[in-house]
């Protein structure tokens, strides 16, 4: 896991450039640095390493092949790297490293760019390619890992966070507003389902993307290498047959995930997802070998999941860490947090999740696995019921739907109110200082600009496919990104494996979410696994943080503060006398308002701790005069 950087220009660039790039992002790679120029200076690449695999020098990058045609800066780990290997080495690969990094410089030797389909993995590169006179970058299929570009004054350049491109002369710091507001409103959708950012000027390489620049003329172009449904619907598989296969992939997952010259662990709420993860890899590592689970606590909150973690940790024999995040650490840590992340966060629980990474790295765990895309890919949320009961066998299990998940009809069924003119409801809203839609409090001139209301998905496969792959999963993972690598933590992920996604978009709906159960097709393969009362826990519990009451409570002050300031007063997306006066109900009781408050509380700290220092940050010249 680590920090890539690099820039490509018509005459040359200037290296520093690249090393103040990479010097930003330390913290994605305190175990080194390195930096390569091409002879005729016009292509730089920047890296900063966090060692897992191969920890000696000699896997250090930029990674030049032995002929020195090809030369790779890579974020990442491929899994399947042991198996891609034998085949190389089959072919007469002779390799110099133990690790991933030259498996992947090799397979695009050997492969071209068809090695991203061989690739299990987490991943972002960049390759030279002097043969081809090119630069050729991909992403990985679920987009856990970033590649953030630019191109402009003669020259394209790349990097794995915003404030590294920030580092160059004439690259503005001009947010769209529109995009802005569209997180705010639906963060589902997010800020990373789109080529262009929430900065003009910088653009994204999608999930599942990959992009060749022509370094000639630094013409680029980017394509979809994976969509996420590659294989037709299977009707006529057995139940039984389908959860023993996904039981299969599953422990396969894991087990290529476990893969480390360093120590391992698991993030551990106690939930369905993170149970059967260390399950899973207690039972493939054995009950001797170190294994660290690491526990968000909300003590007093309907939140707080540690007697289900302890359950589990016990269970397993792992050595458990708690870490119990509260208001008053968030406002010691919101500084280097919101730099960190780079971009708004949607709620207090990414804070929560910041403090977990944060815990494993005073523990000296670096690689964790975690839970994360499970929800999306195998139908974890109850509102995918909606689309479910479009299905007959979903209409004929509605009622027993209903009473197992009471709330998982809940906006289909009050979709009427939103239906009303923004006008009428803005209006009411205001005069009765009643409601906690967002729109309340942004100013009425951009009720046009707001995207409006959700399609509903046509099905259920479309529903989980929309959440994997073209947003909200994306946002999560941007999420876990910054958080873990905040703290120099690799985490992985065996949902994301794409075989899982793969092969849960190809069955029928009733095996996802059939006999009225979230995740079905983990829960039916997890019997005999998991405790029951674990495996059979039907309400989804978020990992959220008592939010309202650190709003109502220690957080007050702050955000009184800041609807007041000036700054919030004159600008251009809040209504500051709405959110004065909403603040003002939510310590009187009305708790709702709290996911609401959030959002102009957080966009106020972001501005002040990201934007502003962003801004303020010294530059340097992309090429060389």
């Amino acid at each position: 896991m680590c920090g890539i950087a690099g820039i490509v220009g018509q005459s040359p660039v200037n290296g520093d450039a690249v090393r103040a790039m990479t010097d930003l992002m330390v913290h994605r790679g305190p175990d080194g640095e390195g930096l390569w120029q091409s002879t005729d200076g016009r292509t730089c690449l920047g890296h900063r390493r966090l060692a897992v695999l191969d920890l000696h020098d000699r896997a250090a990058q930029p990674m030049t092949s032995v002929d020195e045609d090809l030369v790779l800066t890579y974020n990442g780990e491929i899994y399947n790297y042991l198996e891609l290997k034998s085949r190389l080495e089959a072919e007469g690969v002779i390799f110099r490293t133990s690790g991933d990094t030259e498996v992947v410089l090799e397979a695009y030797r050997a492969w071209g760019e068809d090695c991203l389909g061989e690739f299990n993995g987490m991943f972002a590169f960049a390759i030279y390619d002097r043969r081809q006179n090119r630069l050729f970058c991909a992403r990985d299929r679920f987009g856990e890992k970033p590649f953030l570009f630019l191109e402009q004054d003669g020259v394209f350049a790349f990097a794995s966070e915003y404030k590294a491109l920030f580092v160059l002369a004439g690259v503005d710091v001009d947010i769209d507003e529109r995009a802005l507001i569209n997180f705010f409103d639906k963060p589902a959708s997010g800020l990373d389902h789109d080529r262009d950012t929430v900065f003009r000027g910088i653009c994204q390489l999608l999930p599942g993307e990959k992009l060749t620049v022509e370094l000639d003329d630094l013409s680029w172009a980017a394509t979809k290498y994976w969509t996420g449904v590659v294989a037709p619907r299977d009707d006529a598989i057995s139940d039984a047959d389908a959860i023993t296969r996904f039981r299969d992939l599953l422990a396969d997952a894991v087990k290529i995930r476990l893969r480390s010259d360093v120590a391992t662990g698991s993030c551990l709420s106690g939930g369905l997802d993170s149970s059967a993860i260390t399950y899973l890899s207690r039972g493939l590592q054995g009950d001797d070998a170190p294994y660290h689970t690491f526990t968000g606590r909300f003590p007093g909150s309907p939140a707080d999941e540690g007697a289900w973690a302890e359950q589990v940790a016990a269970a397993t024999s792992a050595k458990a860490h708690e870490t119990f995040p509260d208001a008053e650490g968030f406002m010691t840590d919101v500084e280097n947090f919101i730099w960190l992340n780079e971009l708004p966060v949607d709620s207090a629980s990414q804070y929560a999740q910041w403090c977990v990474f944060r815990t494993a790295a005073d523990a000296g765990v670096t690689v964790l696995l975690d839970g994360q895309g499970a929800d999306e890919i195998l139908g974890g949320y109850e509102q995918y019921f909606v689309a479910y009961c479009q299905t007959p066998a979903g209409r004929s299990e509605e009622a027993k739907i209903r009473k197992r998940y009471p709330m998982a009809f809940s906006n289909a069924d009050q979709g009427w109110k939103k239906a009303l003119p923004s006008g009428i409801r803005r209006f009411a809203a205001h005069m009765f200082q009643r409601g906690t839609d967002l729109r309340f409090g942004i100013r009425p001139e951009w009720d046009n600009a707001m995207s409006g209301s959700d399609s509903p998905p046509e099905s259920l496969l479309q529903a989980l496919h929309r959440d994997s792959c073209d947003g909200f999963l994306t946002t999560l993972l941007r999420y876990g990104d910054r958080n873990s690598m905040a703290h120099s933590r690799e985490v992985r992920l065996p949902f994301c494996d794409h075989r899982i996604a793969e092969f849960a978009f190809s069955l029928p709906p009733r095996l996802l979410m059939g006999e009225a159960q979230t995740k079905r097709l983990l829960r039916e393969a997890m019997r005999g696994v998991l405790p029951e009362p674990i495996r059979t826990r039907w309400n989804k519990q978020g990992f959220l943080p008592p939010q309202a009451d650190w709003l109502r409570g220690e957080l007050f002050d702050v955000a009184e503060d800041l609807f007041n300031s000036p700054s919030f007063i004159t600008n251009s997306i809040w209504d500051a006398s709405w959110w004065q006066g909403a603040l003002g109900r939510l310590r009187a009781g009305e708790g709702g308002l709290a996911t609401a408050l959030w959002k102009p509380f957080i966009s106020e700290l972001w501005t002040r701790h990201f934007v502003e220092r962003v801004k303020a940050q010294p530059r340097v010249s992309a090429l060389i005069q």
